[in-house]
Protein backbone atom coordinates (compact mmCIF):
# COMPACT_ATOMS: atom_id res chain seq x y z
CA UNK A 1 0.00 0.00 0.00
CA UNK A 2 0.93 2.94 -1.20
CA UNK A 3 0.22 7.14 -0.61
CA UNK A 4 0.81 9.88 -2.77
CA UNK A 5 -0.45 13.40 -3.53
CA UNK A 6 1.06 14.97 -6.97
CA UNK A 7 -1.05 16.30 -10.32
CA UNK A 8 -3.02 13.64 -11.01
CA UNK A 9 -5.24 13.68 -7.92
CA UNK A 10 -4.87 10.48 -6.67
CA UNK A 11 -5.00 10.69 -3.38
CA UNK A 12 -4.00 6.42 -2.62
CA UNK A 13 -3.03 3.80 -4.65
CA UNK A 14 -2.76 0.34 -3.92
CA UNK A 15 -0.23 -1.24 -6.81
CA UNK A 16 -0.87 -4.87 -8.39
CA UNK A 17 0.44 -7.58 -6.01
CA UNK A 18 -0.44 -5.90 -3.17
CA UNK A 19 -2.66 -6.70 -0.52
CA UNK A 20 -4.55 -4.64 1.77
CA UNK A 21 -7.26 -5.49 4.49
CA UNK A 22 -9.13 -2.65 6.95
CA UNK A 23 -11.02 0.03 5.96
CA UNK A 24 -10.02 3.09 3.81
CA UNK A 25 -11.81 6.24 4.45
CA UNK A 26 -10.29 9.54 1.59
CA UNK A 27 -10.80 12.14 -0.29
CA UNK A 28 -10.00 12.83 -3.72
CA UNK A 29 -9.22 9.95 -5.82
CA UNK A 30 -8.60 6.13 -4.30
CA UNK A 31 -6.94 4.22 -7.15
CA UNK A 32 -7.17 0.17 -6.73
CA UNK A 33 -5.09 -2.14 -8.69
CA UNK A 34 -3.92 -5.11 -6.13
CA UNK A 35 -5.81 -7.01 -3.28
CA UNK A 36 -8.10 -5.44 -1.32
CA UNK A 37 -10.79 -6.82 1.60
CA UNK A 38 -12.27 -4.29 3.91
CA UNK A 39 -14.23 -0.92 3.88
CA UNK A 40 -14.18 1.84 1.61
CA UNK A 41 -15.74 5.46 2.07
CA UNK A 42 -14.89 8.64 0.80
CA UNK A 43 -15.73 11.75 -0.78
CA UNK A 44 -14.23 11.71 -4.25
CA UNK A 45 -13.90 8.80 -6.70
CA UNK A 46 -12.91 5.18 -6.12
CA UNK A 47 -11.16 3.50 -9.19
CA UNK A 48 -10.97 -0.34 -9.23
CA UNK A 49 -8.32 -1.14 -12.19
CA UNK A 50 -8.50 -4.64 -14.22
CA UNK A 51 -6.30 -5.83 -11.65
CA UNK A 52 -8.14 -5.37 -8.76
CA UNK A 53 -9.81 -7.82 -6.49
CA UNK A 54 -11.88 -6.67 -4.32
CA UNK A 55 -14.30 -7.88 -1.38
CA UNK A 56 -15.28 -4.55 0.20
CA UNK A 57 -18.41 -2.18 0.57
CA UNK A 58 -18.02 0.97 -0.93
CA UNK A 59 -19.46 3.98 -0.48
CA UNK A 60 -17.93 7.04 -2.33
CA UNK A 61 -19.23 9.68 -4.72
CA UNK A 62 -18.46 7.83 -7.73
CA UNK A 63 -16.84 4.62 -8.55
CA UNK A 64 -15.00 2.99 -11.76
CA UNK A 65 -14.80 -0.69 -11.53
CA UNK A 66 -12.92 -2.25 -14.51
CA UNK A 67 -12.03 -4.83 -12.15
CA UNK A 68 -13.47 -7.66 -9.78
CA UNK A 69 -15.10 -6.32 -7.02
CA UNK A 70 -17.90 -8.39 -4.22
CA UNK A 71 -19.88 -6.44 -2.80
CA UNK A 72 -22.36 -3.87 -2.74
CA UNK A 73 -21.92 -0.03 -4.09
CA UNK A 74 -23.29 3.09 -3.22
CA UNK A 75 -22.24 6.23 -4.85
CA UNK A 76 -23.78 9.86 -4.78
CA UNK A 77 -23.50 10.23 -8.26
CA UNK A 78 -22.45 8.19 -10.53
CA UNK A 79 -21.18 4.39 -10.86
CA UNK A 80 -19.75 2.87 -13.75
CA UNK A 81 -19.01 -0.80 -14.85
CA UNK A 82 -16.30 -1.13 -17.68
CA UNK A 83 -15.23 -4.02 -19.64
CA UNK A 84 -13.91 -6.53 -18.54
CA UNK A 85 -15.06 -5.43 -14.63
CA UNK A 86 -16.90 -8.18 -13.09
CA UNK A 87 -19.24 -6.96 -10.29
CA UNK A 88 -20.90 -9.56 -7.64
CA UNK A 89 -23.50 -7.21 -5.36
CA UNK A 90 -25.76 -4.66 -5.17
CA UNK A 91 -25.50 -1.55 -6.94
CA UNK A 92 -26.85 2.34 -5.34
CA UNK A 93 -26.79 5.43 -7.37
CA UNK A 94 -28.88 8.24 -9.37
CA UNK A 95 -27.07 7.17 -12.81
CA UNK A 96 -25.54 3.83 -13.19
CA UNK A 97 -23.72 3.06 -16.87
CA UNK A 98 -22.52 -0.17 -17.89
CA UNK A 99 -20.33 -1.23 -21.16
CA UNK A 100 -20.92 -4.30 -23.28
CA UNK A 101 -19.27 -7.07 -21.65
CA UNK A 102 -19.07 -6.24 -17.53
CA UNK A 103 -20.53 -9.00 -15.45
CA UNK A 104 -23.12 -8.47 -13.15
CA UNK A 105 -24.99 -10.26 -10.50
CA UNK A 106 -27.13 -8.37 -8.12
CA UNK A 107 -29.62 -5.47 -7.94
CA UNK A 108 -29.73 -1.93 -9.36
CA UNK A 109 -31.17 0.57 -7.52
CA UNK A 110 -31.09 4.55 -9.14
CA UNK A 111 -32.48 7.00 -8.04
CA UNK A 112 -31.78 10.31 -6.02
CA UNK A 113 -31.52 9.67 -1.99
CA UNK A 114 -34.11 10.96 0.11
CA UNK A 115 -32.83 14.88 0.58
CA UNK A 116 -31.90 15.23 -3.25
CA UNK A 117 -35.35 14.06 -3.35
CA UNK A 118 -36.97 16.58 -1.40
CA UNK A 119 -34.93 19.40 -2.15
CA UNK A 120 -36.54 18.92 -5.96
CA UNK A 121 -40.17 18.71 -4.65
CA UNK A 122 -39.09 22.04 -2.60
CA UNK A 123 -37.61 23.55 -5.64
CA UNK A 124 -40.68 23.18 -8.05
CA UNK A 125 -43.14 23.67 -5.20
CA UNK A 126 -41.78 26.90 -5.03
CA UNK A 127 -41.42 28.24 -8.14
CA UNK A 128 -44.00 30.86 -9.66
CA UNK A 129 -45.95 29.43 -12.02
Amino acid sequence: MRKRNHESGVSFYLGKGVRQQGELTFTGQAHLEGEFQGRIQGRGTVLIGPSAVVEAEIEATQVIISGHLTGNVKAGERIELKKPGHLTGDLSAPLVVMEEGVRFEGRCHMALDEKQEEAGRLELISRPG
